[in-house]
């Protein structure tokens, strides 16, 4: 009534072969992922410097273009050259919250360099939104 299978299983020839395709480990994964967030971090950061230039954003702009550098292998980042307009609060909130995501990745690779750089970044957009929202 029906008919037997001719065929090997899909699984069972899947199983002995090696991936035709390169896997990544997962410190290079958190590698792309931190250079992610530091990326879009720095972004924002370079807009909310065209909006208000001070020293300090210039100083957390320069360090962020070094950390992006060393995780993508010296590549370097693509900068945001900004308009001069938008909501300073609320860039300062967007770039806390890249702050944060990128301070979870730093902890979860060990990388205490943008750890440090993240914790701080994320205190100054507090402060910094505090007091463009006062």
């Amino acid at each position: 009534m029906y008919e037997p299978i001719r065929t090997k299983s899909v699984h069972s020839t899947m199983a002995g072969t090696p991936s035709d395709f390169p896997h990544r480990s997962r410190e290079e994964e958190l590698d792309i992922q931190l250079a992610g967030h530091l990326s879009a971090l720095l972004a924002v950061t370079d807009a909310l410097r065209s909006l208000q230039p001070a020293e300090d954003l210039d100083a957390a702009a320069e360090r962020l273009a070094e950390q992006v550098t060393r995780l993508r292998g010296g590549g370097t980042p693509v900068r945001a050259v900004a308009s001069g307009t938008g909501d300073s609060a609320a860039l300062h909130e967007r770039a806390h919250a890249l702050a944060g995501r990128a301070l979870v990745v730093a902890a979860s690779r060990a990388d205490t360099a943008v750890a440090i750089l993240a914790a701080e970044r994320m205190d100054a957009h507090s402060a910094a939104r505090s007091a463009a929202l006062a």
